[in-house]
């Protein structure tokens, strides 16, 4: 078996292999970045939606929590095929990449909203009532008061959910999405070994999520520094 892979090594380091693999991980970091990103906006967004009091918004809080609820509990797989479906039943000519793009989005927002509505909640409720007692909005006592704050109880659970997401967006290969693992299936299906496909793309996706993971650890030690001190 060793044998044989060291043998396919050099055809499988060819150059347009790894051009191929090159932009099939591209692809991987552009779901995933994407997905982080518009997740992190939308996630706040809903955040946000459901701490209003207003009564003219009391439709608005329900539809926020009635699309985290459902996408929260409806798998990445069926999410994809939904939106992959509903634009095809649309007529809408999307290509895959950003029909796979909508859906990683969808999936982050309601995800991450919850990460986010946990920091909150974990900021004293005296702290809500002293920027109430100031004349702050919503918006201005988030952004100076209970932000700062929960970003220490924020940023672990949301960076590790950056590093598993990216390994979900594998299963943009459904649809056809040229990404790290339909790459690996086409190479496998070239005939080169499936070990050796796949521990390359098992290396690809370590490249990839760990230094994210790195960061989220240390711009937790920077933004939350107390957490870190000793005795």
């Amino acid at each position: 078996m060793f044998a044989r892979l060291i043998e396919e090594l050099p055809g499988f380091f060819g150059y347009y292999n790894v051009l191929f693999l090159g932009k099939a991980a591209l692809a991987t970091l552009g779901l995933s970045a994407i997905g982080c990103v518009v997740g992190t906006v939308l996630g706040l967004l809903l955040a946000l939606i459901r701490m209003t009091g207003s009564r003219a918004l009391a439709p608005l809080r329900w539809l926020a929590i009635l699309f985290v609820e459902t996408f929260r509990r409806v798998p990445f797989l069926v999410t994809l095929m939904l939106v992959f479906f509903s634009f095809q039943l649309s007529g809408a000519d999307l290509p895959l990449f950003v029909v796979a793009a909508i859906s990683v989005s969808l999936i982050a927002a309601a995800f991450l909203s919850e990460i986010i509505r946990g920091g909150f909640d974990s900021v004293h409720r005296n702290q809500w009532d002293a920027a109430t007692a100031m004349n702050f909005g919503l918006l201005d006592t988030v952004r100076h008061v209970i932000l700062p704050q929960a970003w220490r109880v924020i940023l672990p659970p949301a960076f590790g959910f950056f590093v598993l997401f990216i390994k979900d967006t594998a299963l943009a290969s459904q649809i056809g999405v040229l990404e790290l693992t339909y790459a690996g299936k086409v190479l496998n299906n070239k005939g080169f070994s499936a070990a050796l496909v796949f521990a390359a793309i098992l290396l690809i996706y370590f490249a990839i999520s760990y230094p994210l993971s790195r960061f989220g650890a240390r711009l937790e030690e920077r933004l939350a520094p107390s957490r870190h001190q000793g005795p």
